[in-house]
């Protein structure tokens, strides 16, 4: 039986635009496991970027379906990334 984990965690960016503070909302889901404290510190450390850039950057280190929202200037943005991939990405987190 495969199992999925499901992760979810707030945090903020600053908006490269105006350097206003972004809330963002994650949803990660992934067959592996991975520790919530790298999570938290690979969240915590962007620099002011965008939240497409975000979007990639996760992805590209923890694969698996993931979901980002944030809501900038009065609109709500929803990043998807891994829609179509296998859900891991790499095992250096397992």
């Amino acid at each position: 039986m495969e199992m999925t984990n499901i992760y979810r965690h707030w945090f903020t960016v600053k908006c490269p635009n105006n350097d206003q503070i972004i809330t963002y909302f994650l949803e990660l889901q992934q067959t592996e496991m991975i520790m919530v404290e790298e999570i938290v510190k690979f969240c915590s450390d962007f620099p002011s970027c965008y939240q497409e850039e975000i979007a990639n950057r996760l992805h590209e280190k923890f694969g698996g379906y993931q979901i980002i929202k944030g809501h900038h200037h009065g609109i709500d943005v929803e990043t998807r990334r891994g829609i179509d991939d296998p859900l891991p990405r790499n095992s250096d987190h397992a």
